[in-house]
C-alpha cells in the first residue's frame, strides 16, 4: 500500500464520525501536536485510547505523511498479541483520530520508575514478549528505530504492547538508512556513524537489537548503560561500546543475562546477535530434566525435612536486616542493596533520570543542591521531523 494512497486513511472529513461513534474522556497523555484520551465506544461500552493529532499548526505535510506511514505500518503488523492494535482511523481537514486498544498499566518506563529494577524472571518475560513482537516486525521488513521503555505499553495482565511506529520504516531488500532519529541513549553506533562520519555505510534492522540490549540492561539494574550528563560523552561511550557489567548493581545478576546483553551491545552490527538467535539464547530456554528413579520413602522424608528447614530460615531472613556499619555507610552507602533501591527512587524523583555510578558520575550527585533536568530527546513522531542537538563535552 502506498503512503499517499487515499485508502490509507479512510473516512476523510470524518471528525463527526469519530464523535458519533466514541465518547472522549480524560486525557491520558500529550505530545508535541497530539493528545491521547481515553474514549468509550458508544455501541459496545468498550474502552479505547484515542490519539488525536492536530494538523492545523503544521505549515507542511510532514505530520500528515508521517501519520499515514504509521497507519500503513500498523496495519502491516496488526494481529500480533504483543503489538498495539489500531482499532479505528478517522481524518478531517484539521485532525486525525487514531483509536487504539487501551493499556491501563501504562508505559513500561513508568512501571520501571516505580519499582527501579526487575527480577531476572520478570525481565525474561518482558524481553521474550518484546523479541517476539520485534521478530514479527522484522519479518515484515520493517525497522522500528525508536525502541525504548516509553514506547512499550503494559496491558491489564502486564503483557507487552509495542507501540509508536512514528519512526518505523519499510525496507526494500538491501536498503540501508542514513536518517538520524530516535532517542539518544538507545541509538546504535552505526546509526550515529552514518550521520557523523562521511562515507559511512548506513544502518538497517540491527539498530533495534542494540536498543533491546539497552532496554534489558536498564530493566535489570535500573539505569541505562551509556547515560551521561554530557551528551557528547554519552555518544562517545555508545560508539566505543563502553559500558560495564561489573558495578555493584550486577552483583546479584547471573551470567546468562549478562551474556545476552554483551551479544546485543556489539558495536559491529554484522557481529550483533539477530532476533532469531536471541530467542534461542539460554536466557529464554527452560531446561527440563526428567529421570525416573525408584521411590524411596526414607529419602523423600529426609528431603522434606530439609525443605522445611530451608523455608523457615528464608522466612527469618526477612526480619534479619543486612548489617551496615556507620563507617561503611559514610564511605559507600550504595553498597547495601535495599538502600541502593531507595537512593535510585529518590534520584529519579529529584533529577528526572537515573544516576549511574561510573566514570565522570557518582552517587554523590544525589546530594547536590540543585537538580539536573537535562534529559535530551531526539525528534518526536508528532513533530515536523527528527532533531539532534549536540553540546560540547
Amino acid at each position: 500500500m502506498a503512503v499517499d494512497d487515499v485508502d490509507a486513511l479512510p473516512d476523510r472529513n470524518a471528525a463527526k464520525g469519530f464523535y458519533s461513534k466514541y465518547e472522549p474522556k480524560e486525557v491520558l497523555g500529550r505530545g508535541g501536536c497530539s493528545v491521547v484520551r481515553r474514549c468509550i465506544e458508544k455501541e459496545t461500552g468498550q474502552e479505547f485510547a484515542a490519539k488525536i493529532i492536530d494538523l492545523s499548526d503544521s505549515s507542511d505535510t510532514s505530520i500528515l505523511e508521517g501519520t499515514q506511514r504509521e497507519v500503513q505500518i500498523l496495519r502491516l503488523v496488526a494481529g500480533h498479541p504483543y503489538i498495539i492494535e489500531l482499532h479505528d482511523v478517522f481524518e478531517s481537514s484539521t485532525f486525525i483520530f487514531l483509536v487504539f486498544e487501551l493499556c491501563k498499566n501504562g508505559e513500561l518506563f513508568d512501571y520501571l520508575t516505580s519499582v527501579v529494577t526487575l527480577s531476572e524472571k520478570k525481565t525474561k518475560t518482558i524481553m521474550k514478549q518484546l523479541m517476539e513482537a520485534l521478530k514479527h516486525v522484522h519479518n515484515q521488513s520493517i525497522v522500528h528505530r525508536d525502541l525504548k521503555p516509553e514506547n512499550i505499553l503494559l496491558d491489564d495482565n502486564y503483557n507487552v504492547k509495542l507501540t509508536d511506529f512514528g519512526f518505523a520504516k519499510i525496507l526494500t531488500p538491501g536498503e540501508t538508512l542514513m536518517e538520524l532519529c530516535g532517542t539518544p541513549g538507545y541509538l546504535a553506533p552505526e546509526l550515529l556513524r552514518s550521520n557523523m562520519i562521511e562515507g559511512a555505510p548506513g544502518y538497517g534492522m540491527e539498530v533495534d537489537l542494540w536498543a533491546c540490549g539497552v532496554i534489558m540492561y536498564t530493566l535489570l539494574v535500573g539505569c541505562p548503560p551509556f547515560w551521561h550528563r554530557k551528551q557528547m560523552v554519552m555518544i562517545r561511550n555508545i560508539m566505543e561500546g563502553k559500558y560495564s557489567l561489573q558495578t555493584p548493581e550486577w552483583d546479584d545478576i547471573t551470567d546468562t543475562p549478562k551474556d545476552l546483553i554483551s551479544k546485543l551491545l556489539v558495536v559491529d552490527p554484522q557481529k550483533r546477535i539477530t532476533v532469531t538467535e536471541v530467542m534461542q539464547h539460554p536466557f529464554f530456554q527452560t531446561v527440563k530434566v526428567s529421570v525416573e528413579r525408584p521411590f524411596n520413602a526414607r529419602k523423600k522424608f529426609q528431603f522434606t525435612i530439609l525443605v522445611v528447614r530451608a523455608m523457615v530460615r528464608i522466612q527469618r531472613l526477612r526480619f534479619t536486616p543486612e548489617p551496615l556499619s556507620l563507617a561503611t555507610a559514610r564511605v559507600d552507602p550504595y553498597r547495601l542493596k535495599a538502600l541502593r533501591k531507595v537512593l535510585d527512587q529518590c534520584a529519579f524523583r529529584v533529577y528526572g533520570h537515573w544516576v549511574k555510578k561510573g566514570e565522570g558520575q557518582d552517587r554523590a550527585a544525589l546530594f547536590q543542591n540543585y537538580p539536573k533536568m537535562d534529559r535530551p530527546i531526539i525528534g518526536s513522531s508528532n513533530g515536523p521531523g527528527p532533531q539532534f542537538v549536540l553540546t560540547p563535552a
